[in-house]
C-alpha cells in the first residue's frame, strides 16, 4: 500500500478521538489506496459494468466516515473495514443487478492469485460471497483473512497485523482458505 503507515494510523488515533482536521486530513491519504484496491476488483469485471472503481470507493468512503462507533486503531484495521465494506456494496449491486437481469454472464472468480495478473471473465460476486459466508461460519479467522486479502488488498505483512498473527501463519491460513473456496466453488457449478 502505498501511504506510509504511521501517517495513516496517527490520523486514525486522532480521527477517533474526535478530530475532524485528522478526518480531512486522511481522506486524500487513504483515497489513492481505496481507488486501488476498487480498480483491481474491475479488473476481473465484465466490460460496462454498472458500478465503476470510483462509485465504489465514494460509497465505501461514506460509510467509513459513518462508522463512529469504531476505535481505530491502526492502517490494516481501516482498512480491514473498508474491505468489508465493499464486499458488501459489491455484493448488493450483484443481487440488485442479478434480479434484473438473471445470470448477468458472470463466471467463477479465480482465487489462485490475488496479486496476480487480471482475469479475462467476470467475477461472480454472489457465488464468491456465498462461499466466503460458508467458510467464515465453519472458520471464521480463515474467512476473515480472505476478505482481508481479497476484497482488502491487504499484503501478507499487513493481514498479520490486522489479525495479530505471523505472516507465515497468514500464508499457510491463505492456501488452505484459497483450496477450500476452490472446492466449494467447484461444487457449486457441479450442483
Amino acid at each position: 500500500m502505498s501511504s506510509h503507515p504511521g501517517d495513516v494510523t496517527q490520523l486514525l488515533l486522532a480521527w477517533s478521538q474526535g478530530s475532524r482536521q485528522a478526518l480531512e486530513d486522511l481522506v486524500p491519504v487513504v483515497y489513492a489506496e481505496l481507488h486501488r484496491i476498487a480498480a483491481r476488483y474491475f479488473r476481473h469485471e465484465r466490460p460496462g459494468h454498472t458500478l465503476q472503481a470510483t462509485g465504489l470507493v465514494h460509497e465505501a468512503y461514506l460509510k467509513l466516515i459513518d462508522q463512529e462507533r469504531v476505535r481505530w486503531q491502526n492502517r490494516a484495521q481501516f482498512f480491514g473495514v473498508a474491505a468489508q465494506l465493499m464486499r458488501r456494496i459489491l455484493v448488493d449491486h450483484a443481487r440488485t443487478s442479478n434480479a434484473v437481469k438473471r445470470g448477468g454472464g458472470l463466471r467463477p472468480v479465480t482465487l489462485i492469485d490475488v496479486a496476480g495478473p487480471p482475469s479475462t471473465g467476470g467475477i461472480d460476486v454472489i457465488a464468491l460471497d456465498d462461499a466466503l459466508t460458508r467458510l467464515t461460519n465453519l472458520y471464521p479467522d480463515q474467512g476473515r483473512l480472505v476478505e482481508l486479502r481479497f476484497f482488502g488488498g491487504l499484503t501478507i505483512e499487513e493481514t498479520g497485523e490486522a489479525l495479530g498473527i505471523s505472516p507465515a501463519t497468514v500464508k499457510r491460513q491463505w492456501m488452505v482458505a484459497r483450496a477450500w473456496l476452490l472446492r466449494d466453488l467447484e461444487g457449486e457449478k457441479t450442483s
